[in-house]
Formats: C-alpha cells, structure tokens, sequence
C-alpha cells in the first residue's frame, strides 16, 4: 500500500511540474493581452510584426515571442523582468534595431516619454 501511495504521490508531482513547465513555456500572448497598445500588423506563417507603443509607466506583463527583431521608433528606457525575477535596465535609442532569440519576459516602459517599438518575430 505504502508503494501505491509513494507512486500515485509521485505521478501527482510530476503532473504538477509539468503544469507548472507548460504555463512558462506558453506565457502569455503580447497582442492579446495588451490590445490598446499592441496592433499585430503581419501575421503569416514566415513573420507577424507588431506596432507597440506604451505610454510611460506601462507594464507589460510576462510574454514569450519566439526569435525576433526590434526596430526602436522612439527614445525610450525599459525595465526587463525575466521569469526568475530578474531585471536589467536597458537604454534603446530611436533607429536602433536589435535581435533576440526566443524569450519570455516582462517589460515596463521607465523612460519619461512613449515607447515606440516595431517588434518582427520569425517564425
């Protein structure tokens, strides 16, 4: 009986870290959670782009994109939370373009004016 139970005991942990995997993995979709702010562009099956633009203060909650480029639009700074709690701060200047492999993450606009950010994920 002791075995059945250790079993069934593990079975349910396993099924709990793998709920647990399954919900970072697949973290909130950007466009859908911040529509006002988020117009999707391009959607086909070799890019979607998006047109972000955040007043100051505006927090982005944690999302996941897959391999993407950012075309920055405007002067901005950002806070940048990743799921195990860390945060950097970065400075982005208007006309910079950057790369990023697949990632999930949390962003808030800190800077003092909008954030205008043109986001190209590949797919």
């Amino acid at each position: 009986m002791k075995k059945l139970t250790y079993y069934m005991l593990s079975i349910l942990l396993a099924a709990l870290a793998l709920g647990f995997a399954t919900k970072m993995a697949m973290a909130e979709d950007l466009a859908k959670v911040m529509p006002d702010d988020v117009k999707v562009m391009v959607d086909n099956d070799q890019v979607r782009v998006l047109d972000v633009l955040h007043k100051p203060g505006v927090k982005e909650p944690m999302h996941s994109h897959p391999a993407y480029v950012s075309v920055y639009m405007s002067t901005t700074r950002v806070k940048v939370t990743t799921p195990d709690g860390k945060t950097v701060e970065k400075d982005r200047k208007a006309g910079e373009v950057a790369y990023s492999g697949p990632t999930t993450h949390a962003l808030e606009n800190i800077g003092t004016a909008d954030q205008h950010v043109i986001v190209i994920e590949l797919k």
